[in-house]
């Protein structure tokens, strides 16, 4: 054999390294010019740069800016400052821009930027310096640092590099990802070889499943926090899922290029997770917002720029993608309809093509809202005690907050306190076990064990949703403090007339003010139809509303102007100290005033409604809902009875005069395994469950093995099929 001198592969091997990292090197300076090019995307305004400049001192600083104020409520209007420098960059590297390479332009950032250096503020909240400032500076520095003065770039560096990975901003969520890619923005501006290919290591293994954790839950909802509050549209969506987005996109086509597995779950993601928490995934869900949505915001549709990216780096479920872009573009209409519970969030959305709608609530496993942190949210704190948003447009509710009335939430049963409790007393640990729901993708049925953290208010809430219409029932509520509880139906921005139908008489327009209607079958208001069945009385108020969104916020620097908007607000009054209350009511979207006057002939039966058992049968599509909060016997409407041997959901639909399938789910996650006798001889198509037939009583025991672990929670459908 022949052998091979040690001293004549040592050349070899030193060169293959050296043509590594010169290659290594040339892929660093290909992503730092995708990383400007995606920054020079800006259309430049001429107006913009000339009202920047005029609002800017001689010094450089922004008079209108309180400089000394740096405390977590003012809100750290310092970041205009450094987000104007980002936007005089783009003026003065676009070549499209009339600004391009203009040297008083130059001058007056390099002015701007030494006051900001030489002062170097810092905010109380830790976010301004570890993420704002730092994101703000690192993109000046890619846009031009290389043409800045030397000794400012050099004095940016350190305010730059607040954002590091022991910062105490990076902890697993989505604020870990965002500082990792504002510091590797600062390493591809530095050209720190080494160190950007062990941050860009962290990026790439941030998409990951942390349940119970910060992160990406097993039902694709995301928590940002150990509250296991729901922040899938917030940090899960514009930062931790985008800012992945975004790098994978820089690094594509590199050696540094994520895992397509990686990329592919984003994918899951998104489409199962973030756009179904979306209103038709195109527009903001605001029954998952928490403390923002005291702040204004606009209603258009989100963007298609994380969508693209994703497409660009692989195929993995495009035409769902591709249909989203469609949507968000004003292209399509939407087509899709599911039904889906986030178990790990108790949140459950329901889609139709033509609206959209959620529960919202929380458990012992699960605290109620996110605290007001810096100021905004003060007023949130009964946002999840079971909160029915319905939204056709989804614009039904947009910037309402002003003039809300924050114990008349629509969906919820509150007490009606004199006024709210303070800001410290908002989060709270849920206080009973039995929340969840039963979806089989398309149906499903939602149960509440709700018990007030703040006042001890009871009622047991269930909400049941067939095709075209859902009912709502509640039952047991009870309270022993000296003010009224009330229902609400629905607290929404009025759209036109409200016409109502009260028994005995003909239907009429209600005139605006509040009311007092008594022996009330029905209620329509822009599109929707309130049926009422056991004929209550209802107030209703449809009138203007005043407030200001200083009202609704601790934060400075907030509009005090008065908002004035008219407003439909419905509500069942319980009366003082209740003890066994309960309402009724069925929501159909988008029904017309004639089939809405039909519905007291449709069939649609309640068949209990009690502490024990709500359940709803609905002829036309032949099935039966139910929430068993324990064990019991349901009596259908042919007689039959089944037997739950343990508190659970359950929807069964019929095919004739058989059972075509069950879907069960576990609210109180206790259980390994779901028991139900149904009349008849059935066997059951799967191996989660068997049948065992009692010749006696002509009945089949189903029993199901429950999803567990990080599924608990989480429901079982299974085919039946009739025994011979």
């Amino acid at each position: 054999m022949r052998t091979i001198a040690t001293g004549s592969i040592l050349p070899v091997i030193t060169l293959i390294l050296s043509f590594t990292n010169f290659s290594r090197a040339q892929e660093l300076d290909t992503i730092r010019k995708r990383v400007v090019a995606e920054l020079m995307t800006t259309s430049i305004s001429i107006e913009r740069v000339t009202d920047i400049l005029d609002r800017m001192d001689s010094d450089g600083s922004f008079p209108a800016i309180d400089y000394a104020d740096l405390s977590r409520t003012a809100g750290f209007p310092h970041r205009h400052h450094t987000a104007d420098l980002v936007y005089l960059a783009k003026a003065y590297t676009i070549p499209s821009s009339p600004f391009y390479q203009d040297p008083e332009l130059k001058e007056k950032i390099s002015l701007s930027l030494e006051y900001w250096v030489d002062n170097d503020f810092v905010g109380d909240n830790w976010h301004n310096n570890q993420i704002t400032t730092p994101t703000n500076l690192v993109n000046l520095m890619l846009l031009m640092g290389d043409e800045l003065p030397e000794d400012l770039v050099d004095k940016a560096q350190p305010i730059i590099g607040r954002a590091h990975m022991e910062a105490s901003g990076a902890r697993p969520s989505g604020d870990r990802i965002v500082i990792a890619g504002i510091l590797a923005k600062k390493l591809l501006f530095i050209r720190n070889k080494e160190a950007f290919d062990e941050v860009i290591s962290i990026i790439a293994n941030e998409i990951k499943f942390s349940t119970g954790e910060r992160g990406i839950q097993h039902d694709y909802s995301f928590h940002h926090r150990v509250d296991r509050v729901n922040n899938t549209t917030s940090y899960g969506y514009g930062k931790y899922a985008n800012a992945f987005g975004e790098w994978a996109d820089y690094v594509a086509g590199t050696s540094y290029a994520f895992d397509t597995d990686r990329i592919n779950q984003l994918v899951d993601y998104y489409l199962d997770g973030v756009y179904k928490q979306l209103v038709y995934g195109i527009y903001e869900d605001i029954s998952v917002k928490n403390r923002a949505i005291s702040n204004p915001s606009t209603f258009q549709p989100k963007g298609t720029v994380e969508i693209e990216r994703l497409l660009r780096s692989t195929d993995y479920r495009k035409e769902e993608l591709e249909e989203i872009i469609q949507l968000r573009k004003g292209e399509r209409s939407p087509t899709r309809a599911f039904a889906k519970f986030f178990w790990q969030t108790e949140h459950f959305v329901l889609q139709r093509p033509d609206f959209y709608t959620t529960v919202r609530m929380f458990s012992t496993r699960n605290r109620n809202m996110e605290m007001p942190y810096n100021g905004p949210g003060i007023t949130t704190h009964h946002r999840a005690d079971g909160t029915n948003y319905l939204l056709l447009n989804g614009d039904e509710y947009h910037d309402i907050w002003p003039v809300y009335d924050w114990q008349k939430i629509s969906g919820t049963t509150i007490l009606q306190k004199p006024e709210l409790h303070g800001p410290d007393d908002i989060q709270m640990d849920g206080l009973t076990d039995f929340v969840g729901a039963a979806e089989d993708g398309y149906f499903g049925a939602v149960g509440f064990d709700f018990i007030s953290p703040h006042d001890g208010t009871k009622a047991k809430k269930g909400w049941f949703f067939f095709d075209r219409v859902y009912v709502c029932l509640g039952a047991g509520i009870a309270s022993d403090k000296p003010h009224y509880v009330a229902t609400t139906v629905d607290q929404v921005l009025l759209r036109g007339l409200i016409r109502v139908q009260q028994k005995d008489s003909d239907s009429r327009v209600l005139p605006e003010g509040e009311h007092k209607l008594e022996d009330l079958e029905w209620l329509y208001h822009n599109g929707v139809g309130y049926w009422f069945p056991n004929v209550p009385t209802l107030t209703v108020k449809n009138q203007e509303e005043s407030g200001s969104w200083a009202d609704i916020t601790d934060q400075k620097n907030v509009s005090t102007k008065e908002v004035r908007k008219k407003v439909l607000t419905a509500y069942f009054d319980h009366g003082i100290r209740p003890q066994d209350a309960g309402y009724a009511y069925l929501v159909a979207p988008r029904i017309d005033l004639e089939e809405l006057a039909s519905l007291s002939q449709s069939g649609l039966t309640i068949l209990a409604n009690n502490q024990r058992l709500q359940a709803v049968h609905h002829p036309g599509l032949e099935q039966t809902q139910a929430v068993f909060y324990e064990a019991g016997t349901l009596s259908l409407t042919d007689g039959a009875e089944l037997t739950v041997e343990q508190p659970g959901i359950v929807l069964i639909k019929n095919d004739g005069n058989s059972i075509q399938s069950l879907t069960v789910a576990d609210p109180g996650r206790s259980n390994s395994e779901f028991k139900i006798s149904l009349p008849g001889k059935y066997k059951v198509a799967s191996k989660k469950g068997k049948a065992t037939w009692n010749r006696s009583t002509n009945t089949s025991l189903i029993t199901l093995q429950l999803p567990d672990g990080v599924y608990a929670g989480q429901s079982l459908t299974v085919e039946l099929s009739p025994r011979q």
